[in-house]
């Protein structure tokens, strides 16, 4: 009798989120984009945070273009009662909190010793204060509730001293968020909220569109990369869904490498 599975062809279904509302900071474009897409595959209520109005706009009206339950807020998330006001106002509407994805950030590459103090405290309040202030605003609801799931977006490049060109505002943030997912993991994991984190490499984004217009310099990735190609946005959006879901239900803590094999040389 043969014992080979015949599912081992079929690809896994998408985690089910039916109805839990997830709020993504940076989500209406780049990784937040297809993030918010990955969320609603999987039956989630995406609620997007941004600044950026422009971008706001074009993503409220392909979702109302689709007829997706949604909410999009205008919101700076390095200005702390802005962050509070925003949560409070998604609580107001949709009764719950069940999932934050910190995903907005920014980097100002310069060589460190031309990269001015308000260079690298801009840098710092998106990529480390604001992940701070959005997950201690996620956690209330979550503690309250005994569950939810926080995804935190590093990078590979805080987790290795990059190398390619200077990044030490982006690289030192990123690191930092590796640390402070494992600490509020720890701390709330009594309370039933997961605490992860991904690292992607670089992903083909308005963040890295200068970068990709080095045809040297993407070579010079790809020659780092086993897998010799760059990431896509799914790629990394389909990590933070899976992590964010009861399938990760024994995972926190971690930060998980979108990289083609770059961490594993």
């Amino acid at each position: 009798m043969s014992t080979e599975h015949s599912s081992g062809s079929r690809p896994a279904p998408a985690p089910s989120l039916e109805g839990r509302v997830a709020i993504v900071t940076g989500g209406a474009k780049g990784i937040g984009w297809a993030t918010v897409e990955a969320l609603l595959e999987a039956g989630a209520v995406p609620v997007l945070f941004d600044r950026d109005a422009a971008a706001l706009d074009r993503a409220s009206g392909a979702l109302q273009a689709r007829n997706a339950d949604f909410l999009a807020m205008l919101v700076d998330i390095t200005d702390e009662a802005a962050v509070e006001a925003a949560f409070a106002d998604t609580l107001r509407q949709r009764g719950r909190i069940d999932i934050l994805v910190n995903n907005a950030g920014i980097a100002l590459r310069r060589p460190t010793v031309d990269l001015s103090s308000a260079e690298w405290r801009a840098v710092v309040e998106v990529n480390l204060t604001a992940v701070f202030l959005c997950a201690r605003a996620a956690a209330r609801p979550m503690i309250a509730a005994g569950r939810g799931a926080i995804v935190n977006v590093s990078s590979i490049m805080g987790l290795s001293g990059g190398g390619l060109y200077p990044n030490i505002s982006y690289q030192s943030t990123k690191g930092a968020v590796v640390n402070l997912t494992r600490a509020l993991a720890v701390e709330w994991a009594g309370h039933g909220i997961r605490v992860n984190a991904v690292a992607p490499t670089w992903v083909r984004t308005d963040l890295t569109k200068n970068l990709m217009a080095d045809p040297e310099l993407v070579r010079r990735i790809m020659d780092m990369t086993p897998l010799r190609r760059l990431a896509e946005p799914r790629e990394v959006a389909d990590a933070i869904v899976f992590l964010a879901s009861d399938r990760a239900a024994m995972i926190t803590g971690h930060t998980l490498p979108v990289d083609g094999g770059f961490l594993a040389q």
